[in-house]
């Protein structure tokens, strides 16, 4: 009798260590991490940095795939068809939860296809003007706005980025008309408002840090609740009154539908560690980009919000789906 409890103990207990088994000797070969975009955006920059890291820690390559094309929606639909076995991971930018609803069809399903680990860190939208524009803080920019319809030109990195849907969020607060500029990212949207061809921009504020300090830009707010630590003057739309126009750039990490959760805690853990390394906290810093690391948990019921709102955000500025 006591042996065939012993021997049922014992049973018990390897069924329950099984997957955390699985997890201890996880990586035994080299992780592939899936960036959604061309190599040299802030997604890969931030993934390369934190690739470094993990590698460092466990002891295997963790190597960056850079898939571009379509919004981030092949790379993502890559990821998501990937096996569960937590040897590819997606480090995705805020297209995850935009491109459901800009998109007539994407290869993926959020809730179905992902596990959502956690957000590496985010960049808050901004809004942007050439040096030498006339206004000088947002209230005088909408006011100008307002009294010349269509007169003004506002630059975005793209149609359904982030800071696009900000403009339009914008647009539906305050029942301002201008005429809105897509580029092909925030690099040639940039040398464009320095130019003075489109001298209002709204973009992540990671492309235009360095051009902020050196004077060549000016950030009239930044689309958070609170400033950010990299430019502590820029006050935030919430502050100067203008509420519910959060908005950000995330990057945000998420493994294969079926990969075993003591795997996800093991990732979630290591990154939620890696961000808050100084040396990566301030590289991070350098692009105003605010490190998060938040729980698995959390980072789900962010990304269902995130989801939700700019759903709401493009039908209500009747965006036709690409």
């Amino acid at each position: 009798m006591r042996k065939s409890i012993r021997a049922c103990i014992l049973l018990l207990a390897m069924v329950g260590a099984s997957p955390v088994l699985h997890a201890a000797g996880y990586p035994d070969h080299p992780v592939k991490i899936i960036v959604p975009f061309p190599a040299g955006g802030i997604t890969d920059i931030v993934t390369r940095v934190i690739a470094k890291k993990l590698a460092d820690r466990l002891g295997q390559q963790f190597y960056v795939e850079d898939v571009g094309g379509a919004g981030g929606n092949i790379g993502m639909g890559d990821a998501a068809r990937a096996p569960g076995d937590g040897y590819t991971i997606l480090f995705a930018s805020s297209s995850i939860v935009v491109n459901p609803s800009l998109y007539k069809k994407v290869p993926f399903d959020v809730d179905r296809d992902f596990i959502p680990v956690t957000e590496a860190g985010a960049a808050p939208n901004s809004w942007l003007v050439k040096a030498d524009f006339p206004a000088k803080t947002m209230k005088d920019l909408i006011a100008l706005m307002k009294a010349k319809p269509d007169e003004y030109s506002v630059a975005s990195p793209g149609t359904g980025t982030t800071p696009s849907l900000s403009i339009e969020m914008l647009k539906q607060a305050f029942g301002v008309s201008f005429i809105t500029v897509p580029f092909a990212g925030g690099g040639p949207m940039v040398q464009s408002v320095l130019g003075g061809f489109t001298p209002i921009a709204c973009a992540a504020i990671a492309n235009s840090v360095p051009l902020i300090k050196d004077g060549k830009l000016r950030a009239l707010a930044v689309t958070t609740s609170k400033r950010i630590e990299t430019l502590p003057d820029v006050p935030t739309l919430d502050e100067l009154g203008i509420k519910n126009e959060d908005a950000e750039t995330m990057t945000g990490v998420f493994v294969p539908a079926g990969t075993p959760q003591p795997i996800v805690d093991l990732l979630q853990k290591q990154i939620a560690e890696i961000v808050r390394m100084p040396d990566v906290k301030a590289r991070l810093l350098q692009f105003g980009i605010a490190p998060n690391g938040d729980s698995s948990a959390d980072f789900a019921a962010y990304v269902r919000g995130e989801i939700a709102k700019w759903q709401h955000v493009i039908e209500a500025a009747k965006i036709n789906r690409i």
